[in-house]
Parts: C-alpha cells; structure tokens; sequence
C-alpha cells in the first residue's frame, strides 16, 4: 500500500507517503530531507520527503497524488542516498471502487448499523455501513483500504461495534461531490455500472447533476 499526499499551501513543497497504519510507539529519524517513521519491529510506517520537487519535479496535483513507478523508483533512489534501507512499493490498485450490496443484516450490537456482503468485481468485503438508505441489491461507492477521502481521511481496515469492516460505503459529501445533498445516506449509482468498476468523480459528479 502506498498513500501519497502534497499539500504546498500548508506543508511547503513536501510529499508525505503513507504505507501503513499510525502505531502507538512510533519513531522518526531524518537525513537531510528525508524523514523515515517507523512501527513496531522496524516496520516503515511513512515517509516524509521535503523539497520533493528536486526529487519529482513540479507535482501539479493537490491532495492526494497518485505516482507512477518511475516517480516511486525516484523517491526510492532519494532514500537509498540518505542512507535509509527502506523502500517505497508502487501502487496502482483503484482504492475507490464501485459495488454491489449482495447481503444486508442487521447489526447484532445497533439499532442503526447493518452488516453488508459488498460484491467488488470478483471478491466480497465485509463493510459495516450507518448509512439510512443503504439497501440490498443497491450499486454504491466502497472506499477501500489505502482510499484517502477529499477532506485527508484515510480508510483503513477496522470494527464498529466489534463487527470487522473493510472500507466504507460512501456519501456524495464525504465525496465531495459539486451540490452533494447534505443529508445522510450513501450515493447510490445506476445498476448498469458493473461491481469491480474504478470510480470516476467526474462520470460520478456528471450522474448527481442529471438526478
């Protein structure tokens, strides 16, 4: 997994790359404009890379970026020149994915959440969801594990109320969507794009206009 984010206004010219999941007792250790963090057992938890844009170039995008394996080779070359022995995977894995709601239960611990079995183009996760207009059969928007939401949130895998979830299913605001209704409930898409699809925000923001 591999979390990329670049945010000049507030952070100056720094790529912050998250490959896991924050841990209580974790340590930092910078060489020159490369800060390492990491977990338990040495395990590489992030790297904050300063001045990124003498490693990359000019990174046009905001939020969050997605890098191509040249660019993860490059910023990999930049640790190795630090003297850090840790390395950076590529990740081109859609994180936002389209999905069928094939099963739908009551949570045994809520009298608001449901349990559902979401179809995600040849596997099945597991995503506890609160939303009130989730229903089976429904074609919804799951963030995996890895997604980074507009407003910085990263998902990653968890329990509600001791029922394991893997992602969320997604509202047009926690989208970001232009003219997002500001009411609960998930954003439910047409039957006719498939489970497995990679969501698009343009094609998505296209649909909630015509509605």
């Amino acid at each position: 997994m591999l979390i990329t984010s670049y945010n000049p206004d507030s952070l100056g010219d720094t790529l912050i790359a998250i490959v896991a999941q924050d841990e209580a007792n974790q340590t930092s250790k910078q060489a020159g404009d490369v800060v390492v963090i990491t977990g338990k057992d040495d395990k590489l938890l992030g790297v904050n890379f300063f001045n990124v844009s003498k490693i990359l170039g000019t990174i046009d995008a905001r939020g969050q970026v997605f890098l191509t394996p040249d660019q993860v080779a490059k910023l990999n070359a930049a640790l190795t020149a630090a003297g850090f022995t840790q390395q950076l995977e590529a990740d081109a894995t859609p994180k936002f994915v389209i999905g069928v709601v094939t099963e739908f239960v009551a949570h045994p611990d809520s009298d608001h959440l449901h349990i559902t079995q979401v179809d995600l183009g040849g596997y099945t996760k597991q995503i506890v969801c609160g939303a009130p207009n989730a229903a089976l059969g429904q074609h919804v928007v799951a963030a995996l594990p890895g997604a980074m939401m507009p407003d910085g949130k990263v998902i990653w895998p968890g329990a509600l109320r001791g029922v394991d979830s893997y992602g969320m299913l997604c509202s047009a605001r926690e989208l970001a969507l232009p003219n997002a209704p500001q009411e609960r409930g998930i954003l439910v898409l047409p039957d006719t794009v498939a489970a497995g699809t990679p969501y698009d925000f343009d094609k998505a923001a296209a649909f909630l206009a015509a509605k």
